[in-house]
């Protein structure tokens, strides 16, 4: 696009070295007026100074807003109930954050009279398409910039060089030793030392969970409970989405529990290593199967397991508001209409435990499943159901 073409544009601001020199990168080369757009998903970073950073850097205005209840509310719990799991690994913390973020960033764009939106993501990872194929969804009038697909800058000492050339006020530096994102979900690192991937963490690196070797030597057990598939309480305490998530993310914590090292598939076709703390959320996943086990019709269950894998899919391709997601919604809510009760469960040195589980509309029967009763079962019906299943296994002529 020409100078000119987009009069204001809505950015994503986080405050760091990339968006802040974007910020200018985007008036220097449009000419436009900015406005910064900041939104708090749980990533514990100082927010208050942010927009009078953002002005100083030459935005005409900086909207923060606090998305943490609707992003554990309505993206992560939904990530539970389908059992959303990407490559078997993966429990999708960023993936989940995106869209919500770009949602309301569009909104925003629209409320305050832009024309464009940006961001911050690069060419060769994900998050790329997380955003704009929102924008695409909810607001397909906004011109999309996407900054480092277009400008000359290639590396973050360039990103430095510009922002002192340009007096831009950051406090970032040439050590990196890796990228960090954080939300109430999780914390992904990638990037950086991490590029090799033979090379191990380093035990400094992680914010949310301590090693399993210097984790409690005495386990925990927590009881959660779930209404319709939904986390609703932690040992008898309701709590709201966000609070709840945040009480697991210190429980869970404390006793190393949640930390994964993968390689994983970008969507854009490239390998990468990532590693993430998603101790809560493990629990989570856990403490749901749980429930589903004694409370879910088997037939229904074995459906959304076979969905559980596209699910996840989605997710992580940033198909959040596509119309496929839409129809696995819809089939995942379904299943969880009877998923309601509690599951007790044990956390130690990096190990989660389920130890109980119970429902007051349980499908488990003790009578029935029992090998010390009857309880209306006739075992000589077994017979007939095993030849009838045989049938096609038989050589003909036999």
């Amino acid at each position: 696009m020409a100078r000119g073409s987009v009069k204001r544009v809505c950015l994503a601001y986080s405050g760091g070295l990339d968006t802040s020199v974007i910020l200018h990168w985007l008036i220097d080369r449009y000419g436009c007026e900015i406005v910064a757009y900041t939104a708090d998903v749980g990533q514990e970073e100082e927010l208050s100074g942010l927009p009078e950073k953002a002005k100083a850097t030459g935005a005409i205005e900086c909207v923060v807003r606090d998305l943490r209840e609707e992003f554990v509310r309505d993206f992560v719990f939904p990530a539970i109930q389908g059992a959303a799991v990407y490559e078997g690994t993966y429990l999708l913390g960023t993936a989940l954050a995106r869209p919500l973020i770009a949602k309301h960033q569009a909104e925003v764009a629209k409320q305050t009279g832009c024309d464009a939106v940006a961001h911050g993501a690069t060419g060769k990872g994900n998050d790329q398409v997380r955003f704009e194929l929102t924008f695409r969804a909810l607001a397909p009038e906004l011109e999309i910039i996407a900054p480092w697909r277009e400008w000359d800058l290639r590396s973050r000492p360039d990103c430095i060089a510009y922002a002192q050339k340009h007096d831009i006020p950051v406090t970032a530096t040439l050590a990196k030793p890796y990228s960090i994102d954080r939300n109430l979900m999780h914390v992904s690192y990638e990037g950086g030392i991490l590029e090799d991937p033979w090379r191990a963490p380093d035990e400094s690196m992680f914010l949310l969970t301590r090693s399993p070797e210097q984790a409690a030597d005495a386990p925990s057990e927590i009881v959660i409970a779930f209404e319709r598939g939904v986390p609703v309480s932690i040992d008898g305490e309701r709590l709201a989405a966000a609070a709840l998530l945040q009480r697991l993310n210190a429980i869970a914590g404390a006793h190393g529990v949640g930390r994964v090292d993968m390689v994983e598939n970008r969507f854009v076709g490239l390998k990468s290593r990532g590693v993430y703390e998603t101790p809560g959320g493990t629990v989570l996943h856990a403490a749901h199967r749980a429930v589903e086990s004694i409370t879910m019709d088997r037939e229904v269950m074995h459906e959304r397991d076979r969905l559980a894998p596209r699910f996840a899919e989605l997710i992580y391709n940033g198909f959040w508001y596509s119309r496929e997601m839409d129809f696995m919604r819809a089939a995942i809510e379904v299943s969880q209409q009877n998923v309601s009760g509690e599951a007790r469960i044990k956390l130690f040195k990096g190990a989660v435990q389920v130890t109980g589980r119970r429902s007051p509309v349980s499908l488990y029967s003790a009578s029935l499943s029992s090998f010390d009763e009857e309880g209306g079962y006739d075992q000589r019906d077994a017979g007939g159901f095993i030849r009838l299943q045989g049938l096609r296994l038989s050589k003909p002529g036999a």
